[in-house]
């Protein structure tokens, strides 16, 4: 398996934009959904989805697609968390009796972390090319320190659709994909047929490479120094089928290092500023491929933090 080193995986996000070709204003085409829209694909929930979604519960389990996160799990730098539960006015022998009448006693947390850590939802407002971003929006008019004034995580509504996973590692015959390792819509395609797995306009597509589960515990350096994913071509693809998210049980959703000719962190683009279209990262896929369960309902209220660009999240799968 080849890593990239340190180095790159400390360029940020904003760097990587600046190198790709840029896209003039003029060539900007607003969204389908009106100039005025923030909400990308999720415009395609409706009641008749979500009661279609529901018909897919049959045996009543549940899953959740968020993994564990700790203050020592690795992210993409430079992000990072910091975690203190604290006894308020209890330190020190202290005691609440006299404020509440009985000696009660509790714990509260305190915390400090980006929220673009481990299993999240890219927001709208997330990821561009040349300070342009979805719906022909430049980052200039509306991210300001204390939030974005458009695309805040808090604009998206209530997911819930129908989800599909893709078992790209049984598709390849392996229990996980090596770190460097990309696949386009050719083997999308052919993984879905094999799998009996039908597209949908309004699904949630989470693609399963066995990354998280074999390489997080065991090498969590190498688990976020590289990992296999999809190819620019296939993040057109994938758009082109109308979902609402698509996601991965990698942090990134894209192969790292992006393959030969393929721009690294492109398919961001594609997806988010193109086509309005969610991304879902470290998504906990691995009972769902093991139980070979290929449909299931897909439901996720994410914190609604004002202004927030990304959130951490906990989905669940239903089926």
């Amino acid at each position: 398996m080849r890593l990239i080193n340190a180095r790159f995986a400390g360029i940020s996000l904003c760097a990587w934009c600046l190198a790709v070709t840029t896209v003039a204003a003029q060539d900007c085409e607003p969204s389908r959904w009106g100039a005025d829209d923030e909400i990308g694909a999720a415009n395609h929930i409706s009641p008749s989805s979500v009661l279609g979604a529901l018909e897919l519960v049959q045996s009543g389990n549940t899953h959740p697609l968020g993994i564990v996160i700790d203050p020592d799990m690795p992210a993409f730098p430079p992000r990072a968390m910091m975690l203190q539960v604290v006894q308020p006015g209890q330190h020190h022998g202290r005691s609440l009796q006299g404020d509440y009448g009985w000696p009660m006693t509790y714990n509260d947390d305190v915390s400090q972390l980006w929220w673009g850590m481990g299993p999240q939802i890219d927001g709208l407002g997330h990821l561009g090319e040349e300070g342009m971003f979805y719906n022909c929006s430049r980052g200039e008019d509306f991210a300001a320190i204390t939030g974005l004034e458009k695309f805040g995580i808090h604009r998206i509504p209530p997911i819930v659709a129908r989800g599909v996973l893709l078992d790209m590692a049984e598709h390849f015959g392996v229990d996980a994909l090596e770190g460097d390792q990309a696949f386009g819509s050719g083997d999308i395609i052919a993984a879905a047929d094999e799998q009996g797995v039908e597209f949908r306009t309004g699904d949630v597509i989470l693609l399963h490479t066995g990354w998280t589960d074999a390489m997080l515990e065991s090498d969590p350096q190498a688990w976020v120094a590289t990992e296999p994913g999809i190819t620019n071509e296939a993040a057109r693809y994938l758009a082109s089928l109308n979902p609402v998210a698509v996601g991965a049980d990698t942090w990134g959703v894209e192969a790292v290092p992006a393959a030969d000719g393929d721009r690294v962190f492109y398919g961001h683009v594609t997806l988010l500023k193109d086509n309005g279209v969610y991304i879902l990262e470290t998504m906990n896929t691995g009972r769902l491929a093991a139980e070979d369960v290929s449909e299931f309902l897909f439901v996720l209220g994410q914190a609604r933090l004002q202004g927030a660009v990304q959130m951490l999240v906990n989905p669940v799968a239903i089926w």
